[in-house]
């Protein structure tokens, strides 16, 4: 899953809402830190209600990746974009097409969701420019494994980077969304995308407009219990 579909039931609590966002974030401002469900699931106890809601937050987004990924929706989109992706850039025996294949699932899923409601875009920016982006550093900080070497260091200055930029109102526009794609492609170091890209994106949107009800639906029970909510 991606921002908008981990967080968008929960917009009404922007402290949840930012946990739900935080390992995504974390991808971007501080690569290599990780808090993983287990770690923020002590903090679900504080007496903080910020804190509290946050690492609810958090281990709601693990929740959520745990059964979206095992989902075979998902597994057969992402394997088929791949393969067409194979044939569609330039030639390419690496990871490239699996990764780009996975994440644009993900991606045009949020496109699916946002075009259906953008109102709740809106409100989504607004709840999350509301919390104290020093405090979500502070206890994701809190919240690392003490064997891990690695703490935030910029997540706070990104939080309202990523208010600001906006950029999931960017997944709507071929030429947009190519962009921001190499973005990530530069960020993980894989070769940039060319102009081929866009004649695939529409064909990849329909797919997942026609599958969004599977990829939103839970295949099975095997994942853990989900955090309690208030």
């Amino acid at each position: 899953m991606n921002y908008f579909a981990h967080g968008r039931n929960f917009i009404d609590d922007p402290w949840l809402l930012a946990g739900t966002a935080v390992p995504d974030l974390l991808n971007v401002s501080d690569r290599g830190v990780r808090v993983r469900a287990v770690h923020a699931q002590p903090l679900i106890a504080s007496t903080d209600p910020r804190t509290a809601s946050l690492a609810r937050g958090i281990a709601q987004h693990h929740y959520d990746d745990g059964w979206f990924h095992q989902n075979a929706a998902f597994a057969e989109l992402s394997w088929g974009f791949a393969a067409r992706l194979r044939e569609v850039l330039e030639p390419d025996e690496g990871m490239r097409p699996s990764f780009l294949g996975h994440i644009l699932v993900e991606i045009l899923l949020d496109d699916t969701l946002i075009a259906a409601n953008p109102d709740r875009l809106r409100d989504y920016y607004r709840a999350i420019a509301t919390v104290d982006a020093a405090h979500v550093q502070q206890v994701v900080n809190q919240a690392a494994p003490a064997t891990s070497p690695k703490r935030a260091q910029r997540l706070a200055e990104f939080v309202p980077m990523f208010v600001n930029e906006g950029f999931l109102w960017d997944y709507s526009d071929d030429g947009k969304l190519c962009y921001r794609l190499n973005q990530v492609m530069r960020r993980v170091r894989l070769p940039p995308l060319g102009e081929s890209l866009k004649t695939f994106l529409p064909e990849a949107r329909r797919a997942v407009q026609e599958r969004q009800q599977d990829l939103l639906t839970p295949d099975n029970q095997t994942v853990t219990t989900p955090p309690a909510h208030p």
